[in-house]
């Protein structure tokens, strides 16, 4: 039987950790990375988390493998990475990917409404205007 998105992202929950706001702003003050895996035009609509980093989860694997030409410096597998997208599914799935790729301290923080809710200080969506 052909796997459904349901179960996939199940799935990843099983293999990437939750983790809480408060816990993921004490783990950037000590160097891990917040990252926003959202698309570009949810970013522009919503803002982002201040202090997260931005790679969509389409070139999640394109910018994580250090051989790839499209590497991310801000990416590096001894380097905790905490994951936040709109709801948190797509955010396991690029933590399950992330582990799949030898990152071992990888976490999934759930949604950017989460970070919100918790007082997470946010950036405000773009003046679309400029």
């Amino acid at each position: 039987m052909p796997a459904k998105v349901k179960d996939l992202v199940e799935a990843a929950h099983k293999v990437v950790p939750g983790i809480a706001p408060q816990e993921a702003q004490k783990m950037m003050g000590e160097g891990a990375l917040l990252l926003d895996v959202r698309d570009g035009s949810e970013l522009a609509a919503t803002g982002s988390a201040v202090g997260a980093h931005h790679v969509p989860r389409g070139m999640l694997e394109f910018r994580a493998d250090p051989d790839s030409p499209l590497h991310d410096r801000e990416l590096r597998p001894d380097r905790p990475v905490v994951l936040y997208c709109a709801a948190g599914g797509r955010a396991a799935l690029a933590g399950q990917t992330l582990k799949e790729m030898g990152y071992a301290q990888v976490y999934n923080l759930g949604g950017f409404k989460d970070w919100q809710a918790a007082g997470g200080p946010v950036t405000g969506p773009l003046d679309p205007g400029m």
